[in-house]
């Protein structure tokens, strides 16, 4: 008969759990790298401590230290505080701070399709809205007078007729 199988995991097994971890550790980190950098390269052209950014900010220089590294996600205040204490671009270093918010709304409207389909296709969003079918023939003919920027704006409308007609 062969050796018994242990239960205990191969050094190989361990090795690529390590790595997998470090991994996405990494990748983790690199989503902050980009505001850690534009902060701690700003920070140094203008010859300033951490202690100093902290003072102007109204945070601990710790807390400047965790976002230079990339340790900590800084709250919108943070940025904007951050922005003005450094004299950098308050929509840029959002950005920096948060590559997601700039996918969400970088993606060209064409690819997206109008604003009239979107609405159309959101069964969620309808249902929550308790949108009727008749409604939908209102909403439909408000789409057809001219582009509607934002779904946002849809419900509004919605809103603003049912307010009209007191529903």
């Amino acid at each position: 008969m062969g050796k018994p199988k242990s239960s205990r995991p191969t050094a190989a097994l361990r090795a690529r759990k390590r790595k997998s971890k470090t991994s996405s550790a990494s990748a983790a980190r690199d989503k902050g790298h980009a505001f850690a950098e534009a902060i701690r390269s700003r920070r140094r052209e203008l010859n300033l401590t951490q202690d100093e950014v902290a003072d102007r900010i109204g945070i601990s220089s710790p807390y400047v230290g965790h976002l230079e590294s990339g340790k900590r996600h800084p709250s919108d205040k943070i940025v904007a505080k951050m922005a003005a204490a450094l004299d950098l671009g308050n929509r840029e270093l959002f950005f920096l701070a948060n590559p997601h918010a700039h996918a969400l709304i970088s993606e060209p409207a064409a690819a997206q399709g109008s604003t009239w389909e979107q609405f159309q296709k959101d069964d969620k969003l309808r249902r929550l809205h308790n949108v009727l079918n008749d409604e939908m023939l209102v909403l439909s003919q408000v789409a057809l007078m001219g582009e509607v920027q934002s779904i946002r704006d849809l419900i509004y409308i919605l809103t603003t007729i049912r307010h009209a007609v007191g529903r």
